[in-house]
């Protein structure tokens, strides 16, 4: 299987950032790799955007993605980076089983408050998990990679970098097989697929664990690369914060989310440090006027050069 042009591209710019990371500032690397990880939770709220519902709780395997890690390495002494990856898509995967169930026989603003309101409850939980650190959270132990002990924030880095790699590689081809172009075919009409043939639940269920699994391992490499968890991480402001950022980039291309998260941490960060009062409305301000120009999102300005090209 030959690698597209999309993809070969991808490839070339996830080098250049990690070499670009090693004369890069620590600030900077760890914004990057929040940045990747956020991207990969941006992507599963992508998946179901792209099917035509909208998830106002990704949030909440984000959440059990992160939890996973700090309780694996607290509680039962793992210490592997990517077996506690592992168990964060596991445990996501196998709710999201369950949730899927459900979820798939709703629409609109009715998935949309369902998705919002299991990702509360997960954060009800945690609030009163005095064991777990409540409030406050706990932090995560020192990890390991294959044996390495990293001693700075590059092994993180380039940890997101490869599996943000792999899952962007994964999920072009995803949205070109069957069942991605079956995903777009029940946004536009879910009756049309039904007389096709095509059962629009199991597509829905097989994209949203998807969605959820890819979730995960965005939480799981938040939490190494932060060292701490909180129950903040299920709040509906975050899951809020995906779908805002999936709007930012549209729909187009993989590489979409990953351009606008990486552009949403800039701005925060920026906003932050000249303007600590409004650093709010200047964030709200900012990503508004690019939205209100870019309706289909930063990739449009990609698929515009294309068609303008001679």
């Amino acid at each position: 299987m030959s690698l597209q042009k999309s993809e070969a591209l991808m490839i070339a710019a996830a080098v250049a950032i990690g070499l670009a990371g090693l004369m890069s500032p620590n600030w900077l690397v760890f914004t990057t790799t929040l940045a990747v990880a956020k991207a990969l939770v941006v992507l599963g709220v992508v998946m179901l955007m792209r099917s035509g519902l909208v998830s106002f709780g990704q949030g909440l395997f984000f959440c059990i993605g992160g939890y996973a890690v700090g309780m694996g390495g607290r509680f039962w002494g793992i210490q592997d980076a990517l077996l506690l990856i592992l168990l964060g898509v596991l445990a996501s995967t196998a709710l999201a089983m369950i949730l899927g169930l459900l979820l798939t026989r709703y629409r609109e603003i009715f998935f949309a408050m369902l998705t919002m309101a299991f990702s509360m409850i997960l954060f009800g939980v945690l609030v009163k998990s005095h064991n777990l650190g409540s409030t406050d959270g706990f932090s995560v132990v020192q990890w390991s990679l294959l044996g390495w002990v990293p001693e700075s924030g590059m092994g993180v880095f380039w940890l997101a970098l490869v599996l943000g790699l792999l899952v962007a590689l994964f999920l072009n081809r995803f949205f070109q097989s069957s069942i991605g172009l079956a995903c777009e075919a029940i946004r536009e009409n879910e009756v049309r697929v039904e007389y096709m043939g095509i059962s629009r639940r199991q597509v829905l269920y097989i994209n949203y664990v998807l969605a959820a699994a890819i979730g995960a391992i965005g939480g799981s490499l938040t939490a190494l690369a932060a060292g701490h968890v909180d129950p903040e991480m299920a709040y509906w402001t975050i899951s809020g914060e995906f779908v805002f950022i999936a709007l930012l980039g549209g729909t187009g291309h993989v590489a979409a989310a990953f351009i606008a998260a990486m552009l949403f941490a800039l701005v925060r960060t920026y906003a932050v440090e000249f303007m600590p009062h409004t650093w709010q409305m200047i964030l709200g301000i900012v990503l508004l006027l690019i939205i209100l120009f870019l309706p289909k999102g930063i990739w449009s300005l990609f698929t515009r050069q294309r068609r303008t090209a001679p």
